[in-house]
């Protein structure tokens, strides 16, 4: 039905409790556009059913009346209506394997697919995303990893302070935390085995610039990466800082042949021509948070290679965790063998033996790889995410799904992120046709 949306419940993790809209959202929706809103009831969503009745919203498990139902993450094909039109994050366009059985079933059904990922301007930036609050998350998360795996070699740091991300109501709690967490350091100082203490970023988009936002309200001092090694050669370090390098692409990555240049959009369109130097730097670094976007075309960060070989050098590596935000399994950090969730968030893997070990003791450093960590912070990640994805919505609502994709009246930065209509793979994403069969 036209101008009628759906909001489906998620089941794909009980962890997960973020929405597309909120209840504000939805009111102004209906107000502004005359939309109706129809909203699977679910318990753990981070605002209550009363919340959307109360904001004109309809419950009911029936969306098939929707012109086009939203979610956040993958869903099930058994829970898939027939030629209906989805949005959500469907992990589907680096052909994960995992999800190839899901976009089979919606070649067969004629379903249309839009991918959040895929929402973007004329210049490729991203439209809609939760990426700042995955970077928000995914720092507090790393940096409670660290206090835990640091008392367990019994050291007792500032960082012991730092709770979960769940444990926290508001980022503005977690923001007093990181304050409390630097004055301490400010004040008393690192425990001097800890000294210098070097936080690694790679990447400087949303998940970054979130990340990062967050581990400067600490102490710091930056250092560019090609300095690092002069840095510890001099040996000037203080207990009453932390240390903070930020990585590009150009530090991360050089072409292959000698003596070659790295050009930025030959990267890009060629990776074949890289090979990975992070590496070099893995020596240096107490932490490292990953926030990249990755595809099996392009080398990897963190091989197991490389960790074997640091971890079999005479000195006890500085490498305590590694907050993998980015979270491809066996992609850029060659450790995140698995995915994990609040509930059992970590893991140690042992690079010389190859043991995976739940907790933070071990062998090897600490893996954060929670795949939804944006769900830690639901409600102001639901709001900001909803804020960006409301303009686009009754474009969506009005569209008629049953035309071609040719005719199918969506702006650009909509339709370009169609990746599967009326049971074909659209132009830009007949690619992964090789990966599903038929």
């Amino acid at each position: 039905m036209i101008n009628c949306i759906g909001i489906r419940k998620e089941t794909k993790d009980k962890t997960q409790k973020r929405v597309p809209l909120s209840p504000e959202q939805v009111a102004d929706l209906r107000t502004a556009h005359g939309l109706r809103v129809l909203v699977q009831s679910m318990p753990q969503r981070v605002f209550s059913d009363e919340d959307y009745s109360a904001a004109g919203a309809e419950l009911t498990d029936d969306l098939s009346e929707s012109n086009v139902v939203f979610g956040v993450k993958e869903i099930q094909p058994d829970l898939m209506l027939d030629g209906m039109a989805y949005v959500f994050f469907s992990h589907t366009i680096k052909a994960q394997p995992y999800n190839m059985a899901m976009l089979r079933h919606i070649l067969d059904r004629r379903i249309t697919l839009i991918d959040y990922e895929l929402i973007k301007d004329e210049e490729g930036r991203r439209l809609v995303f939760f990426g700042n609050y995955a970077g928000y998350a995914g720092i507090i998360d790393s940096i409670w990893a660290m206090g835990r795996r640091l008392e367990a070699e019994g050291l007792i740091t500032p960082f012991a302070h730092i709770r979960y991300a769940t444990d926290y109501g508001l980022l503005a709690d977690a923001e007093t935390a990181f304050r409390e967490a630097g004055e301490s350091i400010r004040t008393d100082g690192l425990p001097e085995q800890m000294v210098p203490f070097v936080c690694g970023f790679t990447g400087y988009g949303n998940v970054s610039r979130g990340a990062q936002h967050l581990y400067d309200l600490l102490p710091v001092e930056e250092i560019r990466p090609d300095d690092l090694s002069a840095f510890y050669a001099r040996g000037e370090f203080s207990n009453k800082v932390v240390y903070k390098v930020e990585f590009r692409e150009a530090d991360m990555f050089e072409p292959a042949q000698p003596g070659a240049d790295f050009n930025l959009q030959e990267f890009y369109d060629h990776p074949e021509r890289y090979r990975g130097r992070f590496e070099t730097y893995l020596p240096y670094l107490t932490m490292m948070l990953n926030g990249i976007y990755w595809e099996p075309r392009y080398p990897r960060l963190v091989t197991i290679d490389a960790m074997q070989a640091l971890w079999s050098a005479a000195e006890k590596p500085r490498l305590r965790v590694i907050g993998d935000v980015t979270c491809d399994i066996d992609g850029s950090v060659q450790l995140t063998v698995k995915e994990t969730n609040s509930e059992n968030p970590v893991f140690v893997y042992e690079p010389l033996g190859g043991a995976v070990i739940d907790g933070v003791v071990g062998e090897g450093p600490v893996i954060l790889s929670v795949d939804k960590l944006p769900t830690e912070l639901p409600r102001e990640a639901s709001a900001a995410f909803g804020a960006s994805l409301s303009p686009l919505v009754p474009a969506l609502a009005a569209a008629d799904f049953t035309v071609p994709y040719e005719a199918l009246d969506l702006p650009p930065a909509l339709k370009r992120a169609v990746i599967a209509h009326a049971g074909k793979l659209t132009p830009d994403f007949a690619y992964l046709q090789s990966h599903i069969g038929g």
